[in-house]
């Protein structure tokens, strides 16, 4: 049986990291397509605004929270997964390897172990997007906890792209994307930061969740894309 281009329309679609961000922007875009979305976030938003979203909290760090959430789910036909900690850039010789285990805990053995748990319930026919990031393949002074843990859930994503077909496994590269991740900067050394970013970039600016969400959505969508890492970076790799 081959595996033809499938809109979103009543499929479910599970979106680890969807309360902020990128990951936000993909449940609203997969909700656009009439897909039964849920959304799920370390904690549970107090109010839910957004009718076509299904709120769910769980932590990657803890495996009995995860078995949780997906016995609440259900089965299910796509995983998204945008969680991530917030990694500070610093050079080997003044880093905490302790800070580089955690990060490494919550966005590659939190992803790992997030899949693990939901395998029993996702559709034969089913697909996996993970998220990493441009510093897996720019090398940066300073990045090594982003370039290690970023190159690894792309190698994790071409491996189960083998181990789990026909199940799809996918991975979309963002580079700088105007997100809540920068929040904690001044507003004007961020909006300095991004200038000096866009001007760099051939596309003349940095991206928008928006333009992320439209790649997993082809990641789901497409029935031919396997074993992918997709570049959404403006050209900041070339």
């Amino acid at each position: 049986m081959t595996q033809l281009n499938a809109s979103l329309l009543n499929q479910t679609v599970v979106v680890i990291g969807g309360r902020s961000g990128i990951g936000a922007a993909v449940a609203r875009a997969a909700a656009e397509r009439e897909a039964r979305v849920v959304a799920v976030s370390r904690r549970q938003p107090a109010v839910d605004h957004d009718a076509k979203i299904r709120h769910e909290a769980a932590d990657v760090t803890d495996e009995a929270s995860l078995r949780q959430l997906f016995e609440r789910i259900g089965p299910f036909d796509h995983l998204v997964i945008t969680a991530g900690p917030s990694v500070s850039a610093k050079p080997l010789a003044d880093s905490d390897l302790q800070h580089a285990q955690q990060a490494f805990d919550v966005k590659f053995w939190g992803t790992l172990r997030a899949i693990q748990v939901a395998l029993p319930y996702l559709s034969a026919r089913g697909s996996i997007t993970l998220t990493s990031g441009l510093l897996s393949r720019k090398f940066v002074a300073g990045q090594f906890i982003k370039t290690t843990l970023n190159a690894a859930l792309e190698a994790l994503g071409k491996q189960l792209a083998k181990e789990l077909a026909p199940r799809r496994v996918n991975v979309i590269s963002p580079g700088v994307t105007d997100t809540e991740a920068y929040a904690g900067m001044d507003e004007a050394q961020r909006a300095a930061m991004f200038a000096r970013t866009a001007a760099a970039l051939p596309v003349g600016r940095v991206g928008t969740p928006q333009d992320l969400a439209a790649a997993f959505i082809l990641a789901m969508e497409n029935g031919f894309i396997s074993g992918t890492v997709i570049d959404v970076d403006g050209g900041g790799l070339l």
